[in-house]
């Protein structure tokens, strides 16, 4: 009871926390007789809106025909029970970075959900998912300079990691005082544009989409993230990864999958890598920013076929380097205030990489786009 107290503590005034070790992680996936993953149904894309501190979004990554990449997030925020706040973000990355990345960011008033919590609306914005719980269409007109109309339509099975796609916190398994949760539709067919000052950007090709909760203060649950999005003619590929603070043993947890067409080969929390394997010193925040990685797959197909996977190779210059404290909106930055040693930088890249795939004694390369995001937080 009293790491209750000391944790709630933490939460609320944003210091450090004691070091429970990794016994107060009870990570995805590693609960006994939990199943490698489970696959997603209508009832699994229920916001959760919990009252405690959290950030709950859901993101939608597209890959255009033209080469256009980025996203689009709706994301609601409770600060310690007291205070919700909403946001509408949009980031578009031009192809060959011909011009800056394109980002707004705009609160959101009057926010709201349909009767059962699976579609969300506010002033000027809806995010509805469809009576067969197969596609979401984003419609916003928050900001004057990315007007969004899209549909992302599901082509392969979503899945989340063990029965529940959650990791959560605390010493006491029964009373969890955090959680961490993770779900995925891996490849999605995205139509619909993207109305800037400059021009309309037809968004047509793939996509990803994750709903995500965060469900305690962001340097609390991790302090290091890498999320891998790969996506090819055949393939899709994620990996999520973050590595706890040395509060809870610095305990690294993953979550990922391959999909081949509209089929998923494999998922689940286990045989999975990311490896930052040449890397340089950001001059201005001192963190190893990564130029080259290795990212690995291994598992097995429903008929039981091993599986594997790999990303291996440079991934070029950075598109963007997001200092997250100078970006996002007040309410994070109440929920990390008075952290010590928090710094929060997100780098963002998107070369063209080659998959390889090997189901038992066959194996194929293919050629697709990677958005990769390295994150470091203290």
């Amino acid at each position: 009871m009293f790491n209750y107290f000391k944790q709630q503590l933490a939460n609320v005034a944003g210091t450090q926390e004691p070091e429970y070790g990794p016994t107060a992680i009870q990570p995805v996936g590693q609960r006994e007789g939990e199943p490698a993953y489970t696959e997603l149904t209508k009832d699994h894309l229920k916001w959760m809106t919990i009252n405690q501190t959290c950030v709950e979004t859901q993101t939608f990554y597209f890959f255009t025909e033209s080469g256009h990449i980025g996203f689009v997030q709706a994301l609601y925020s409770n600060v310690v029970g007291l205070r919700i706040t909403c946001q509408f973000n949009c980031k578009i990355f031009y192809p060959n970075q011909e011009k800056e990345p394109l980002w707004s960011s705009d609160p959101l008033s009057n926010h709201g959900f349909d009767q059962e919590q699976y579609s969300f609306f506010a002033d000027n914005l809806s995010v509805e998912l469809s009576e067969d719980g197969n596609s979401y269409t984003i419609k916003s007109v928050t900001n004057e300079n990315s007007i969004v109309d899209l549909k992302f339509v599901r082509t392969a099975p979503g899945f989340m990691g063990g029965e529940n796609g959650t990791s959560n916190y605390g010493t006491d398994p029964k009373n969890p005082w955090g959680s961490m949760r993770h779900a995925f539709w891996p490849r999605c067919d995205v139509e619909g544009r993207i109305i800037t000052k400059e021009g309309e950007i037809n968004c047509k090709g793939r996509g990803f989409f994750s709903f995500a909760l965060q469900g305690m203060k962001p340097h609390h649950a991790a302090s290091r993230w890498n999320f891998v999005n790969f996506h090819s003619p055949s393939y899709s590929a994620v990996i999520m990864e973050f590595t706890t603070p040395p509060s809870y043993g610095s305990t690294v947890v993953r979550v990922g999958g391959i999909v081949a067409h509209d089929k998923l080969l494999m998922a689940g929390t286990a045989g999975l890598e990311v490896k930052h394997t040449e890397s340089g010193q950001d001059s201005d925040n001192d963190w190893p920013q990564p130029s080259a990685v290795a990212c690995h797959w291994n598992g097995k197909t429903e008929d039981g076929k091993d599986v594997s996977a790999s990303l291996v190779g440079s991934i070029g210059d950075r598109l963007d380097r997001v200092d997250v404290m100078a970006e996002v909106p007040g309410f994070v930055k109440t929920i990390v205030a008075s952290a010590v040693g928090t710094k929060p930088y997100i780098y963002q890249f998107a070369p063209k990489m080659t998959l390889e795939v090997k189901i038992g004694d066959e194996v194929k390369k293919e050629e697709g786009s990677l958005f990769m995001e390295a994150t470091f937080i203290s």
